[in-house]
């Protein structure tokens, strides 16, 4: 864990795509295209399936206006938030770190995280009920299973953000073809379906619906992630090649959508024409769902339906995790390794699911979905808001702010959601009071104080850039200004550490290291026994590989010593960093030299980053050789 040496948001693939020069522009579209289908996945993952199949279920086509709708606010959005990262070369969370003082960046960065897990949470859920109904594997294997998208993650990100992209769009590809086929199984009735697009007076169930639709649709996770997204291109700092960017990224955002929509659509009307239409009026399960798909159209269709809900938990839980990478260095500036930030993430939201269904039975996961949703509601204003903010801001988006009929949709679509989330709040909240009986002491304790305050913190936000003066804080640069340099004092160092391992690199390493202090400085060969019995007995173990390493060390020694150097050694046990690091500290050791083997991804979650971890352990200089 440390804290992040560069501003670039997802530093492992920041500026990472070549925008071709003088090519075609159908070239250069091409390779804007890739981070609206990445955010577009999350606008089809299984949080959303529950209220698009209850919508079709219970009111046939009635809802599908409130698709568009919600597509349109979510296109608009989603547009603020490439514009924000394009421009100012800043993520939404790194934004607000600039903006806010660090008593309300904390609290924004905690529900950022809550938000992150509940989302995950969705997914996991989605994964785990997807493999139960295609492979009968059960949910609390399913829910276990997922801790491995890990790996995947790994993987792709390794690759390359491009890998990454192909691998979301044939997720999409799947899902899509999946729900289309089904489509045409199902058979809607296309005049009925286009009476769906008409706006119509809304209440009791269907409002309540329709909120839920709206809810799970805008996610606040995605306005971090596409934000960070559009930076792995590498786009000049001027005018020209800045709103061509944007131009491009638009079109990439509202094609990526569109599909999203037409998926969601599709869930709405397969659900309508399957449901709605042979009088099963309360589907809202994804699971009874898949059962009715079977006894109405046989088993093509919901094996179909199967396929494209492992897609979506699979696509959707790659995305959040990128967010929680996202947040989590944008607010505190702080970065650690890819791999465990997004096992972390994981874990986060498989233990609420797991202790689910051990404790409640797996029959409340369903309720368990519907909860994560609404928690990932709470968080949705903190992003919304911002970044309205922060596209509005003239002095900081160099020309490129956003116009005023813009703002106003802006502001008129946030004011729409916040205010549906607001009232979904109040009326889970009230449910609980209703159902706890005596347990409701501790709402009146826990739940609605955080909910005043997290209102109070809203009202923050929304208002306090209106009211407040500049301040230094929003031109400041993230690690400060350069200093002065003045004519340095030659830095001699008199005792210098060696770490070797006998193989190929320590004659590297030792020469390095020689040529540093000299024949003026004290050298200290260290060698680390990592055996099995070493991590137990430490330095009371005397078995073959410890008296080899032993005599390997006083060869090193001798033949150092032959050449005018005044070296020693020292043998350490068990962990490397950790015994390297007590060696370095309790001796007096002014530099430190070290072979790197360059060990990566997977490679450094076997074989372990020692180096990484060492530098961070000790308080002197280090010098890393490959």
């Amino acid at each position: 864990m440390s804290e992040v040496h560069s501003t670039s948001s997802l530093g492992e693939v920041h500026s990472s795509v070549d925008i071709p020069v003088n090519k075609s522009t159908w070239k250069r579209l091409f390779a804007f295209i890739g981070p609206a289908y990445l955010v577009s996945v999350g606008y089809m993952d299984p949080g959303n399936w529950a209220t698009d199949i209850a919508g079709g279920s219970k009111f046939g086509y009635q809802l599908i206006w409130i698709l568009v709708m919600s597509n349109l606010m979510a296109l608009l959005l989603q547009s603020l938030s490439a514009r924000l990262g394009i421009v100012r070369g800043l993520d939404l969370a790194q934004a607000s770190r600039k903006t806010y003082p660090a008593y309300i960046n904390i609290p924004l960065y905690i529900l950022a995280e809550i938000a992150i897990a509940a989302c995950d949470l969705a997914e996991v859920i989605g994964m785990a009920i997807g493999l139960k109904l295609l492979f009968g594997l059960p949910l609390i294997w399913g829910v276990s299973i997922t801790v491995l998208d890990t790996l995947i993650i790994l993987f792709l990100m390794n690759k390359g953000i491009r890998t990454m992209e192909v691998f979301i769009v044939s997720m999409v590809f799947i899902i899509g073809m999946s729900f289309l086929v089904d489509v045409f199984i199902a058979q809607p009735n296309f005049h009925e379906v286009a009476k769906g697009f008409k706006p119509s007076i809304l209440s009791g169930d269907a409002l309540y619906i329709a909120i839920g639709i709206i809810g799970a649709t805008v996610m606040p996770h995605n306005l971090y992630l596409h934000s960070s997204l559009v930076q792995t291109r590498k786009i000049a700092n001027e005018y020209k090649s800045l709103k061509e960017a944007l131009k491009f990224n638009l079109f990439d955002t509202t094609i990526a959508l569109n599909l999203a929509f037409l998926v969601n659509a599709s869930i709405l009307i397969l659900a309508a024409a399957a449901f709605h239409k042979n009088g099963y009026y309360e589907v809202a399960d994804i699971e009874d769902a898949h059962e009715l798909l079977n006894s109405i159209f046989g088993s093509l269709a919901p094996a179909l339906f199967a396929i494209a809900l492992i897609a979506s938990g699979q696509s959707s839980t790659i995305t959040g995790t990128l967010a929680g990478q996202i947040i989590m260095e944008g607010y505190l500036n702080l970065r650690i390794r890819p791999w465990l930030r997004r096992l972390m993430t994981r874990l986060i939201a498989i233990v609420p699911a797991l202790i689910t269904i051990l404790w409640f039975g797996e029959d409340q996961l369903g309720e368990l979905l519907v909860l994560s949703q609404v928690v990932l509601s709470l968080q949705l204003g903190f992003a919304i808001i911002p970044l309205i903010h922060f596209c509005s801001d003239k002095t900081q988006m160099n020309g490129f702010a956003i116009k005023s009929w813009v703002k106003v949709l802006a502001w008129v679509s946030a004011a729409l959601i916040i205010s549906l989330n607001v009232k979904l709040v109040i009326e889970e909240i009230s449910g609980w009071i209703k159902a706890a009986d005596s347990n409701v002491i501790y709402i009146y304790i826990f739940v609605i104080p955080i909910a005043i305050l997290t209102g109070c913190l809203l009202v923050y936000v929304i208002f306090a850039p209106f009211v407040r003066r500049k301040s230094a804080i929003d031109d400041f640069v993230p690690h400060g200004e350069a200093i002065s340099i003045e004519n340095p004092d030659i830095i001699e160092y008199k005792h210098i550490a060696i770490t070797v391992d006998f193989s190929e690199i320590d004659k590297n390493t030792i020469r390095n290291a020689l040529g540093q202090g000299g024949k003026n400085a004290q050298y200290t060969l260290i060698h680390i026994v990592e055996s099995a019995g070493a991590q137990y007995l430490g330095s009371k173990i005397n078995d073959f590989e410890t008296r080899s390493d032993a005599e390997n060390l006083d060869k090193y020694v001798a033949r150092i010593t032959n050449l005018g150097y005044k070296v020693n050694a020292q043998i350490g046990y068990g962990n490397p960093a950790k015994a390297i690091s007590q060696i370095v500290n309790n001796n007096d050791i002014d530099f430190l030299v070290m072979g790197a083997h360059g060990h990566k991804a997977l490679k450094d979650v076997i074989f372990g980053a020692t180096v990484d971890t060492v530098r961070h352990k000790v308080n002197v200089p280090v010098l890393i050789v490959k």
